[in-house]
Order: C-alpha cells, then structure tokens, then sequence
C-alpha cells in the first residue's frame, strides 16, 4: 500500500472491541430484568396491603403476607393502613438488598 495503511493489521480488533463490551451489556441487562421483577413483586405487596386492609379495616381476618414478607398495621386519622415489606427477590437487586415495600390505606369502619 502506497499511503502505508494496511487492512489486515486491524485485524481482531472488532472481537477485542466486542469482549470489552459485552460485560457492560450483560450486566445492564440484568438489572433491566431484575427492575421487572422487583415491580411484579411490589404489584403483588401491594395487591397483599389492599385485601388486608380492606378486611382489616371489616373486622375480618386478613390473608397472610407472601413467603418473607412482613406486615405492619396503623391506625390513624380515622385511616387504616397496611404496609406490607418484603427484600426484592430479583437476583441482581436482591443482591444489592432492595427492599421492595407496598402500602395501602382504607377508611377505619372498626373505630367508633
């Protein structure tokens, strides 16, 4: 080559570029999968906070919250509220110990 550029002397260089890379693209995808389930799991908390407080607020019994939740119950200003609290259970998140935390407030039928 007249000009000295040489085309096989790049050669490899888009596997280098491509090895470099995919790590970064791997590991955003997985905390764009991990950002779904923790949402799934905080519509089921809060699907979990709404029956409770209903019932609760009823005077009836109220479902248990999910595997590993907890649940907290106050009363306040004629409201009842229910807040139902559970570690993300999406790998990438769980790992970083996201707490996914729902809460669900209905008016207090048991005072008065």
């Amino acid at each position: 080559m007249a000009d000295g550029w040489d085309p096989h002397g790049e050669r490899g260089s888009v596997t280098a570029e491509f090895a470099a890379a995919l790590p970064a693209v791997l590991v955003c995808l997985a905390l764009c999968v991990g950002a779904i389930q923790a949402g799934a799991q905080q519509a089921r908390l809060l699907g979990n906070a709404a029956a409770s407080a209903r019932l609760i607020a009823r005077g009836d019994a109220a479902p248990a919250p999910p595997d590993g939740a907890t649940r907290r119950v106050a009363s306040a200003d004629g409201l009842l509220c229910v807040t139902v609290t559970a570690p993300s259970r999406a790998g990438a998140l769980g790992a970083l110990g996201l707490i996914v935390t729902a809460r669900s407030c209905v008016l207090d039928d048991t005072e008065g």
